[in-house]
């Protein structure tokens, strides 16, 4: 296909500099969202602290404190499932697996965060489901990425 198409491979090249700037400036982006987020938790811990003392027994604010830490992991997590390396051998899988990790974590986000006492059946049935469905659909992924990589153990031989 590619010697059929002219200027297919000059194409092909103008993209993968587009994809290349475009990870970069996301990348760019996230890391400051995570900082930012970061700096946030520094600040709520602080407060908590100065506040409440080392005992808080607010589930409000726990529930607030650790909804941070969550978004500071998420933006970590799609950083990370941006800087897959291209050459990789298993590239599209890598970046499958990060994505259904950072919808998982966005659903237990919610989850934490989640006030029980307004809380809508309707809506946590469907969290639920979606966090099913997320962690099947990892677990299928993530069986097929060990079967490949992960021989059957061998025993040792013995010295008889």
């Amino acid at each position: 296909m590619k010697s059929t198409l002219p200027g297919f491979i000059t194409l092909s090249r103008l993209f993968d500099m587009f994809e290349g700037a475009a990870m970069l400036i996301l990348s760019i982006c996230i890391t400051l969202v995570a900082c930012l987020g970061l700096l946030h938790v520094v600040v709520a811990v602080a407060k908590l602290i100065i506040h409440a003392g080392l005992s808080p027994t607010e589930p409000a604010i726990l529930q607030e404190v650790f909804g941070l830490f969550f978004t500071v992991l998420i933006a970590l997590e799609f950083r990370h499932s941006i800087l897959v390396l291209p050459g990789s051998e298993s590239q599209g899988m890598i970046r499958m697996r990060s994505v259904l990790l950072i919808g998982m974590m966005a659903a237990v986000r919610k989850f934490i965060v989640l006030d029980l006492n307004g809380v809508n059946v309707r809506e946590l049935l469907a969290l639920s489901a979606a966090v099913l469905s997320l962690s099947a659909a990892y677990w299928l992924v993530r069986g097929k990425a060990m079967t490949r990589t992960d021989p059957t153990p061998q025993p040792p031989p013995s010295n008889q």
